[in-house]
């Protein structure tokens, strides 16, 4: 049973965190990396490709929270 603080309009927070965030966030990981990999091809700058895997590990964790967060409701 999803207590009321849990909700938001209609749906619980996991379904949101699963199949909205989830989703999200796994695009723009694989967003960012295959920008690399362009950028990488292209022969780009090694400032850009180093910005994009920074910024690609940043992703990652948040990705990461959100996904033990998912479980954790699940679990709830």
């Amino acid at each position: 049973m999803v207590s009321r603080h849990l909700q938001w309009y209609g749906f619980a927070m996991t379904d949101v965190l699963i199949y909205a965030l989830v989703p999200l966030g796994l695009f723009i990981v694989a967003a960012i990396l295959l920008f690399g990999f362009i950028n990488f091809a292209r022969g780009g700058s090694p400032q850009t490709s180093q910005k994009l895997m920074r910024w690609r590990v940043l992703m990652q964790f948040v990705l990461l929270v959100i996904v033990m967060l998912t479980i954790w409701m699940m679990g709830r």
